[in-house]
Parts: C-alpha cells; structure tokens; sequence
C-alpha cells in the first residue's frame, strides 16, 4: 500500500490519541469549546453523510508539494473513503483496503477495545482529551467568515505542532496541520450531502466488481 496516496486519511490519525492533561498543562479556551462542541452535536445528528474533499500539501515557504481529492461516505460507524484509485471501506467490524494499481485488497478486523481511526472522529469531540485549544476569531476564507480554533497538542511528541480548523455553521470546512519539519497538510470538504439514503452494501468490498484483486486476509 502506497502510504502517501492514503495521506489525506492516514494523516488525520495523529490527531486522536486520547491523553488525559497533565497538571500544569492549563486549561482551554471555554469560547473555543462551545464552538467544537457545536460542530459535534451537529454532526452526530446527521443519520448519512457525503463529502468531497481536498489535501492540499505544502512545505514551510508555502510552496505547493502536491493536491489531492477524494470522497468520503458516512453512515453509523460505517464509512468508505476514495482518493486516487484507492478506496478504504469499513462495515464497522472489518476494514477493506483496496489498491488499484497492483488490484489487492487487504482485509484487517476491526478491534473494538483499541481507539480506532475513523473520518467520523474528524467532525466529533477528537480535540476533547488530546489538545488545548483556543478561539483566535473570524477570518476570511474563500471568501467566507469562519471561525479559527487553533488546537496545541498535549502530547509534545506528535510530529506537528499545531493545528487549526476552521467552521462555518457549526460544520468543519478545513483543517489545517502543521509539521515540526515545517510542512503543512490543509484538508478541506465541499459539496456536503447529509441525511440522504445510502445503501449498506457502499461500505463493503465486494471482489466480483474487481476482476482478478488479490486478497489478503489479515484477519
């Protein structure tokens, strides 16, 4: 599996260890939490959930190192995420990982005592334990206001430093992460669909849509 060519999802995996703060941390802007709490309790109201998606990948001077675009599928815990010629599906019990290129897929179970990594955690409470946060204001963003929460992580030993996401109508229009080495990863959603019927066969990996895929059945 090419891990880059998954970035946009991979990535978002630093942002949900559940540290507890530590004495003598301090404490997080109360402005910025109602504003995150919002965001989740909108979000876990939608019943379905489609969205297109950006990774935009920068070095520190702000040049460009790469875009790439996708959709993502939400429905329950259940979700299927596709960027360049790869697809990541999910039932709730068992993750399927396709690769075009080569036509494999690998199947691992889920573990339902570990902190699984999902896109659903990126529009709920993830900042609740791992970061202190603050709110910085309205800024301009393609050509909307939105609300700047800048987000610190408690645990220093993240490869980034901080991160900013960015809401409009209580919804997470963009993140954006920013590497020690000076990289920054922006990911942003447009075209949101919510509460629309999706059928549960979208979230599993059916082989006879994939003539000769090799499986590889780590479960």
């Amino acid at each position: 599996m090419n891990k880059l060519s998954l970035l946009s999802f991979l990535l978002l995996t630093v942002l949900f260890s559940h540290a507890q703060v530590p004495k003598g941390m301090g404490s997080s802007d109360p402005e910025a939490k109602k504003v995150l709490d919002a965001v989740s309790a909108k979000f876990k109201t939608y019943k379905t959930v489609q969205a297109n998606f950006t990774l935009k990948i920068e070095n520190s001077t702000g040049k460009s190192l790469g875009t790439k675009t996708g959709k993502v599928y939400m429905k329950g815990t259940n979700y299927r995420v596709s960027i360049n010629g790869q697809e990541i599906f999910s039932d709730g019990s068992n993750v399927w990982t396709y690769d075009k290129a080569s036509n494999e897929v690998t199947i691992t179970k889920i573990d339902p005592t570990a902190n699984s990594i999902t896109p659903q955690k990126l529009f709920t409470n993830f900042y609740d334990k791992a970061f202190l946060y603050k709110l910085n204001g309205l800024v301009k963003m393609n050509g909307k206001n939105m609300k700047e929460i800048e987000l610190t992580p408690i645990d220093k030993t993240k490869p980034f430093h901080k991160v900013l996401v960015y809401v409009e109508n209580n919804v997470i229009s963009a993140t954006k992460i920013f590497e020690k080495n000076g990289n920054r990863y922006t990911y942003s959603t447009s075209a949101l669909k919510t509460n629309s019927p999706i059928a549960d066969a979208m979230f599993v990996f059916d082989a006879k849509k994939y003539p000769g895929v090799e499986v590889v059945d780590l479960r």
